[in-house]
């Protein structure tokens, strides 16, 4: 919708930007709270440690590090009861696939009952929390709420529907300061050394969540790009520093491009068509340095880590003064360096600090909404036409990352379209000039206590929450093995 509202010039009225800023964070809200208990948790938590746990001494350890309104001796022993009911079945149902017993695991038992409880908690609260984006959007996921020009959710802007909203908002907001928040320092302080392990160089963020018309001076989550580190060098991201390189990546050679000049043209060298009743395609092995279907994007050059972590480094660089206090105040509570904050742990972190700015930012955008409504400006749409040509782009930065957009129009159609997603940034190949992509440099020098199970890998490659659905593996045909490629 950015891109092409940037394109034919068109300004979306205040309601549409309210109700999209709404809709984002609760994005936000949904994605941060299970990316923290049901994707990432379980890689710091030994679920199995549980079962061993005092139900008594796990109540105590809840009343003295939460303010969850569930909780007591009976509430953690019923819980580790479902989780020994599940062992003894021979499976752990939705903690199953983990390295339990691991040497690596740090908490103790009554803190992974605890971290187990809250798990199962959370499960509830996001089917809770993904109703206040349908609330808006028509449907979760893949809401349908967005228009060119604005939204469509006109006959949702009535009382009743905002407050649903606002309540969903705040049982949100007050699971993430009092249960995810809390979860997050507990675990922390047991793996302070991955404060200095899982790092990486330069940090990039588009920003998002606009307060008016004027972006990037408004966006709540500020623009920004930091190299080696240097949070007092932070500077304003330019789009125009963007670049994507395939030397690497299983598409035609080309220089590398800036994605209004972007192509995908997929190597059709080494690929075999089987006809059939189900085509097949087979990626047969070759002696080629290329060992990815994910582009590299660069910013001036260099690879740059996107998501959580980057936002937050922009907004403390630059003296957001909510973000400020909260890394501040959270580094005290944890007596860590400042450095600790390029890391694994520094990664997990930013993202529970980001919900919590993020949701106190929401009350503003729902209170002008009504107070718009009771005025009588209910407009949330701005017509436009489509011109013969343009050129436009959109950027924003969404749970995973810095996205960007790239659309160009000839006779009123899309000539060219290409877009540079948050997981294309960290999880890229090398780039033509051999430089390593986030996830490649943070994984180096990790420690490892056993090669068989590397927990310590899943780390800090979850911390970045891949999503590369885009970059098919390579399956063998005959053995169905996904082929594993070691770059040298």
């Amino acid at each position: 919708m950015r891109a092409v509202e940037n394109a034919v010039g068109v300004k979306i009225p205040e309601n549409a930007r309210l109700i999209r800023n709404m809709m984002h964070a609760a994005l936000y809200q949904h994605d941060h709270i299970v990316h923290f208990y049901h994707l990432h948790a379980l890689d710091w938590v030994d679920v199995a440690s549980a079962l061993q746990a005092d139900p008594g001494k796990t109540a105590r350890l809840s009343e003295t590090v939460s303010n969850a309104a569930w909780g007591g001796t009976p509430y953690y022993k019923e819980v580790q009861q479902r989780l020994k009911a599940f062992a003894e079945s021979g499976q752990l149902a939705p903690f199953n696939n983990a390295y339990w017993g691991h040497p690596a695991y740090k908490l103790p038992p009554e803190a992974n009952l605890m971290a187990a409880a809250h798990y199962i908690e959370a499960l509830r609260l996001q089917a809770k929390t993904a109703k206040m984006m349908a609330i808006f959007g028509g449907k979760n996921p893949h809401p349908q709420f967005l228009a060119v020009g604005g939204i469509t959710s006109v006959r949702d802007l009535s009382p009743d529907r905002i407050f649903q909203f606002m309540h969903i908002w705040k049982e949100t907001k007050k699971f993430v300061e009092d249960v995810y928040i809390p979860d997050l320092l507990t675990v922390a302080s047991f793996y302070k050394d991955w404060g200095a392990i899982g790092g990486t160089s330069n940090f990039l963020a588009w920003g998002d969540l606009p307060q008016t018309d004027q972006e990037p001076e408004s966006l709540i989550l500020p623009r920004g790009v930091i190299m080696k580190r240097d949070l007092a060098g932070v500077a304003m991201a330019d789009p125009e520093k963007v670049a994507e390189h395939v030397k690497h990546s299983w598409y035609e050679d080309s220089e590398p491009r800036h994605p209004f000049k972007g192509e995908t043209k997929p190597m059709t060298e080494n690929i075999k068509y089987e006809p059939g009743a189900e085509s097949k395609m087979l990626f047969w092995k070759t002696e080629t340095k290329k060992y990815s279907w994910i582009k590299s994007p660069r910013y001036d050059g260099e690879a740059c880590e996107v998501g959580p972590l980057a936002r937050v480094l922009v907004a403390y660089a630059k003296g957001d003064e909510t973000i400020k206090n909260l890394v501040d105040s959270t580094l005290k509570k944890l007596d860590v360096p400042v450095t600790a904050l390029f890391s694994t742990l520094g990664r997990t972190a930013a993202r529970g600090l980001e919900t919590v700015a993020i949701g106190n930012a929401m009350e503003g955008w729902i209170m002008k909404l009504v107070e718009n409504l009771k005025n009588g400006d209910d407009k949330t749409y701005e017509p436009w036409e489509m011109p013969d040509k343009a050129m436009g782009f959109g950027l924003n930065d969404v749970s995973r990352g810095a996205l960007g957009h790239w659309i160009e129009i000839e006779d009123k159609k899309i000539k060219n379209y290409q877009y540079v997603v948050p997981s294309t940034w960290n999880l890229s190949p090398r780039c033509d000039n051999g430089k390593k992509s986030p996830v490649e440099e943070a994984l180096i020098g990790t420690p490892i206590a056993d090669p068989k199970r590397p927990v310590e890998i899943l780390r800090t490659v979850h911390a970045f929450d891949p999503c590369i659905a885009c970059a098919v593996h390579v399956i063998d045909p005959d053995t169905n093995e996904v082929y594993k490629i070691k770059v040298l």
